[in-house]
């Protein structure tokens, strides 16, 4: 009996020797295929903070409800990170947020602050947000800020994107390809498609059919990198557990392909935008070849790119619908159920994304029975709205949100790239409180910002990335102090917190289009204007200048705490360059008067301290980077491998943000407050307008001012074309 005994107790031990190797070997074998699963989230950490990323251990939990948003949870124990999350992109979030609020890490376009502490900090956070999608990306972004974009920079992009939890992003790179392909297939030759294609930074405008063949040719070249980052970007998204957001057909062909198929109904539409563009042509819903095309199109760029969830088809920004009055809302469902169809048939279970702009920007057309027309033809889960301009229009509450159809709340924030100073963070956090109230709110399912331009502002992105995960609930100080340890260093004096509230009490309360930046069309200030002796019209500056002022001359106290070349010095540099292109703007208005009174003495003292003043802003810009028109130009040119393509992208680099083409209201619609601008192409034309001005006056002879204007906008054109690159 003993030894039955013994040999029972051998066989227990072994048997919970077995048991333990199981677990063992069960806990390896899961932790092997988290790392798997949480790989490319880990890829992203380690480029933020190097070998520490291994102290971070992420595991990805079941999202049982999509619809019902994501969430995380992050813990600190024995000097390891836990973070569980609903996604790549979520754990991405929930590790800057946790870097973020113990004032370790910041990350911008202008850079980054990363400061580790030796050991992490007892710290336990959950985090949810009742948004399913978080978005980004305007479809002119590819032409105001992207043209020249290499992999280098996408994946620098994306993972701003991943630590801020975005995983709606709009991805528009490399669709020539498939275009190429498609109008070939219906006998285009290369020839029609060089005469068809926009040049690279006028792209987005032909592929919404608002253009053709601006500032072309199309490079070959470009269209083969672009294809060739293209699948970077999309592999490296969806591996994150993103939705990128990719291009279909929504009507519009080559002119080459309308002579060609005389039979079909192909309407050519008015000149966008004022006039002086070429015309773009749409083909009519019923058309048999809509749905055939707009099916071709996608299976083509399935075989480049892969299966895609999301489509963006925009028929009508912008422009209006070429249907009948007495037939109108049946054509419009008409023509909202053929680019539905076209997708259905192609990737079917996708869904049609559509900007809401148009039905903003056009009220007079767009009415709730002529929207509700357009819609009535898809199912409610497969269209999403993405209505982003609640910083101008209120399209969701005047369309009934949209008609039970799904729709995403958000703002543009930046138009045309154009970087005055400014954002409105109170503004912000109230609209989010309200629209989640809100009982009419419909199929919310996502909420971000889609900015024409990127690389100016930061802060305001920073805080409406949060906001999707504290709703609104966070007072904006509280979320200040935040921000600002982060950015800074936890050593936040008071002085540098007073400057910041003044700041947010100044230029950022400041919406956009409630300023007088929009006057005469064009973005940012009035010296960024092309002449002209309405200025004294305009109204007056933006925000509360003396305030900024006072925010300025704390910070330059203070600036003596920080590094030369930190972020602090960044911010600084932002709200002076910003003050003094005020004080200019106030300075041209006097002078401009002064000279039309014929005070010749004080519009002369007047124009030496503009002269002074703008030259002196140029300088203080020169100490940004992302700020210099260098820095674009020297973009735009290494982007070519040739001496010719080179030369071509330069000047749509210089075109895009001086004239930008047409004879409309568009030139200087992208002004930047860059240095190089300044000195080399605003004040340049001022001098020359003043100048005449102050002639006139003194000869007693009528100032022909449209002749000025004329002639400084052939200076204009010989900028543009000329190879200067204004080094610094």
């Amino acid at each position: 009996m003993r030894k039955l005994g013994l040999e029972m107790n051998k066989y227990k031990v072994l048997g919970k020797r077995i048991l333990l190797m199981l677990l063992f070997f069960g806990a390896m074998e899961a932790y092997s295929q988290n790392k798997e699963t949480t790989k490319t989230a880990t890829a992203v950490i380690e480029r933020l903070v190097g070998k520490r990323a291994a102290e971070f251990d992420l595991s990805i939990i079941e999202n049982k409800n999509p619809a019902n948003g994501d969430s995380f949870e992050v813990r600190t124990t024995a000097n390891r990170v836990s973070i569980k999350g609903t996604s790549n992109a979520v754990l991405c979030y929930a590790a800057y947020a946790f870097l973020k609020d113990i004032g370790a890490a910041s990350v911008s376009w202008e850079g980054n602050r990363i400061d580790l502490p030796k050991t992490w900090p007892k710290y336990a956070k959950k985090g949810a947000t009742p948004f399913q999608y978080r978005e980004y990306l305007n479809a002119c972004t590819f032409g105001y800020t992207t043209p020249w974009w290499d992999w280098k920079r996408w994946e620098q992009e994306i993972d701003w994107m991943a630590l801020h939890g975005i995983n709606l992003p709009t991805a528009m790179e490399g669709q020539e390809a498939v275009w190429q392909q498609l109008w070939k297939e219906y006998g285009l030759t290369d020839s029609q498609l060089k005469a068809h294609f926009a040049g690279p930074a006028f792209l987005p405008w032909q592929r919404m059919g608002n253009i053709n063949s601006l500032e072309g040719p199309l490079p070959q070249e470009w269209i083969a990198k672009k294809a060739a980052v293209q699948k970077n970007i999309l592999q490296r998204m969806r591996a994150l557990g993103m939705h990128p957001v990719v291009p279909a057909f929504s009507g519009y062909v080559p002119k080459a392909f309308a002579e060609k198929h005389p039979e079909s109904k192909i309407t050519e539409l008015n000149s966008w935008s004022g006039g002086g563009f070429k015309s773009t042509y749409l083909l009519d819903s019923k058309d048999p070849l809509f749905k055939e095309i707009g099916k071709r199109f996608i299976e083509i760029y399935t075989q480049w790119y892969g299966h895609s969830d999301f489509y963006l088809a925009d028929s009508f920004n912008e422009i209006t619908p070429p249907v009948s009055k007495e037939h109108k809302n049946e054509e419009l469902s008409d023509y909202g159920s053929a680019i539905f169809q076209t997708i259905d048939v192609a990737a079917p279970g996708a869904t049609w994304v559509m900007q809401g702009w148009l039905f903003g920007d056009n009220k007079e057309f767009w009415t709730k029975e002529a929207t509700q027309a357009f819609l009535s033809k898809v199912p409610n889960n497969r269209l999403m709205v993405q209505d982003y301009a609640n910083d101008r229009y209120k399209v969701w509450e005047n369309q009934e949100a949209f008609y039970g159809k799904q729709w995403t709340y958000g703002y543009v924030h930046n138009y045309g790239g154009s970087n005055p100073v400014y954002g409105d963070l109170n503004y912000y956090k109230k609209e989010l409180a309200y629209v989640l109230k809100n009982t009419n709110k419909g199929n919310l399912v996502g909420y971000g910002v889609m900015p024409e331009g990127l690389n100016n502002n930061s802060i305001v992105y920073e805080y409406i990335y949060d906001l999707p995960w504290t709703q609104g609930k966070e007072p904006v100080n509280d979320w200040l102090q935040r921000y600002l340890k982060a950015r800074y260093g936890n050593k936040i004096s008071p002085p540098v917190f007073q400057a910041w509230q003044l700041l947010v009490e100044s230029i950022y309360s400041t919406k956009y289009w409630e300023t007088r930046w929009w006057d005469s069309r064009a973005g940012a200030y009035m010296f960024f204007k092309r002449p002209t002796l309405k200025i004294t019209e305009f109204k007056g500056n933006p925000g509360d200048k003396k305030k900024l002022e006072q925010a300025i001359n704390i910070l330059k106290k203070e600036a003596k705490n920080f590094d030369k070349n930190s972020l602090y010095q960044h911010d600084l540099r932002d709200a002076s360059r910003h003050y003094y292109s005020l004080c200019i703007d106030e300075m041209l208005m006097e002078c401009v008067a002064a000279y039309e009174s014929k005070d010749i003495p004080k519009a002369d003292a007047l124009f030496q301290k503009i002269e002074q003043q703008a030259l002196d802003t140029d300088d203080i810009i020169s100490g940004q980077p992302l700020n210099r028109l260098n820095h674009w130009l020297q973009s735009a040119w290494d982007y070519g491998s040739t001496a010719e393509d080179s030369k071509l992208y330069l000047k749509n680099a210089k075109t895009l943000i001086t004239l930008w083409g047409g004879e409309g209201h568009l030139n200087d619609y992208a002004s930047r407050a860059w240095s190089g601008m300044y000195k080399e192409f605003y004040w340049p034309r001022w001098k020359m307008f003043l100048q005449a001005l102050k002639e006139s006056k003194i000869n007693n002879k009528p100032f022909d001012e449209e002749k000025e204007r004329e002639s400084i906008k052939q200076w204009e054109l010989k900028w543009c074309e000329s190879q200067e690159m204004f080094e610094k």
